[in-house]
């Protein structure tokens, strides 16, 4: 295999190795102008591999693995959540677990809201957080390439906005007065070469761009 595995070009099939809906369509929303055969993980009937990592790029790593090897395509994960300075960067990789079963993010949010009440965080100075997000490109023959976002900002409650999935609600990206969650997917998630984006998928994206496309 050469060493230039991990450009892609168009038509290329390329395995989203996800099963959630929510990053499916932000994933979608970024690959748009790009002439992929775009494929999810979840649309193929892939087992979902058992996330036992205990940081993003771990967990990347397993998924993106999982399915390239399950299907013998290059495939692309992601791992993402959000942590929170005065929880000890928790919630963090297990940011989906604090949803529950059936996941309920209203029910993770006020978990969050909870504990930062349990530490005194009422100021704003004492409720940062950071969304972070890792892409891996996993090639079968256990290549990968490692992509790594970060959007720093402050976590507000009630929550605000309707839109985005997860925490978005209660998450106020700095420099701006609206959280992800009063946001349009395009607001959230544009990007473009030699501009960083938004959220911390955007611009883990971004970084995956300008490497693989």
């Amino acid at each position: 295999m050469s060493e230039g595995w991990y450009r892609l070009a168009p038509g290329t099939r390329l395995v989203l190795a996800t099963h959630n809906a929510g990053k499916l369509d932000e994933f979608r929303d970024m690959f748009a102008s790009f002439a992929l055969d775009i494929v999810s993980a979840g649309d193929l009937g892939l087992d979902e591999p058992e996330e036992t990592g205990t940081t993003f790029v771990e967990n990347a790593r397993i998924k993106a693995h999982a399915a390239a090897q399950a299907t013998g395509q290059i495939a692309l994960s992601d791992d993402s959540g959000i942590a929170v300075d005065a929880l000890d960067g928790a919630p963090g990789v297990y940011t989906a677990d604090w949803a529950g079963v059936p996941r309920d993010f209203s029910r993770a949010m006020e978990k969050v809201e909870t504990a930062l009440g349990e530490k005194g965080a009422r100021e704003p100075g004492q409720r940062r957080a950071a969304f972070n997000a890792v892409l891996c490109l996993a090639h079968p023959d256990g290549r990968d390439m490692i992509f790594e976002g970060i959007a720093p900002g402050t976590l507000v409650w009630p929550p605000r906005g309707t839109m985005g999935h997860g925490y978005d609600p209660m998450f106020l990206p700095d420099g701006h007065e609206r959280t992800f969650g009063e946001m349009s997917a395009a607001e959230k998630h544009s990007w473009a070469p030699g501009r960083q984006g938004l959220s911390h998928r955007a611009r883990a994206f971004a970084l995956f761009a300008e490497a693989a496309l």
